[in-house]
């Protein structure tokens, strides 16, 4: 299954205009991959990119007296976000169901996990179900964002990629997970090894230029993992949320959410699977 108006992106004619450059060779031809390298990653991260740009500059510019409530702006600012980007064909329709299903799975686990203390809103709002402002599912959705994004973008081919049905079943395992471990045994270094062993073959080979060039697949999972920590330390820095300790002022997030957002990564990887089925290189 092909995501449709893929061909027909703006996207797609810069990166023509991109691979119709010849840099030559060595060094040079180094520095241009890698700069279209990261061209193309900030592209993919579009979405998430300016939600976490929004969050940093109300928490430091949206005045306290407005009928509006902050968080309600940001709900309604991501909603125009996602209109403005398949208006302007920079996301299809494709794409957007997949960010459709994973707010639906992220405000889920937001009404679990703010219901058991795990973190909390700090500021008040009109658009919410329960104690989660409606914002917040668009956080979520901001992973599936790149994630299909970054799929179509890098043209992803898979070698050795394990069967289907046995990446559906470790993803139920790892949602589930996050839910039963508050009553039950948290069996997330299981999952860790489980993730291991069904992914320790799999390459994701990618377009950067004109040749497909290939990484570990669980080596990928570890980076974006590892950029979502980031930003959610920029998105607690600016109140978005609150984990238990940072009430009374700001502190780094706990290194070990680094771990649940490797989890997490998998089942957003699974979602994106299911609209954008993995080929071989030979496809």
């Amino acid at each position: 299954m092909t995501l449709p108006n893929a061909g027909h992106s703006r996207f797609q004619h810069y990166r023509e205009r991109l691979e119709a450059f010849d840099p030559g060779s060595g060094w040079r031809l180094w520095l241009y991959e890698f700069l279209l390298f990261g061209f193309k990653q900030a592209w993919a991260c579009l979405f998430g990119g300016l939600l976490l740009f929004l969050l940093l500059a109300t928490h430091l510019f949206y005045p306290e007296d407005v009928a509006l409530h902050r968080y309600d702006f940001l709900t309604l600012a991501a909603i125009a976000i996602q209109a403005g980007m398949l208006a302007f064909r920079l996301e299809t329709l494709g794409e957007a169901k997949v960010i459709l299903i994973f707010h639906i799975v992220g405000t889920v686990m937001e009404l679990f996990k703010t219901a058991v203390g795990s973190w909390t809103y700090p500021e008040a709002s009109v658009l919410h179900i329960g104690a989660v402002p409606l914002f917040s599912g668009f956080m979520y959705a901001a992973v599936g964002s790149y994630i299909a994004r970054v799929w179509r973008i890098f043209d992803f081919r898979f070698s050795r990629y394990p069967p289907r049905w046995a990446t559906w079943l470790l993803a139920i395992a790892v949602y589930t997970n996050f839910f039963a471990h508050h009553w039950t045994a948290d069996i997330r270094w299981g999952l860790f090894a489980a993730t291991a062993l069904l992914f320790w073959r799999t390459k994701v080979h990618f377009r950067n230029w004109r040749a497909h060039r290939w990484m570990p697949l669980l080596v990928g999972f570890g980076l974006v993992a590892l950029f979502i920590w980031f930003s959610e330390n920029i998105a607690t820095f600016a109140n978005a949320w609150n984990y238990p300790g940072q009430e009374a002022g700001w502190e780094m997030v706990s290194i070990a959410k680094y771990g649940s957002w490797y989890l997490l990564m998998l089942i957003s990887f699974v979602l994106v699977e299911l609209v954008q089925p993995a080929r071989k290189p030979d496809q």
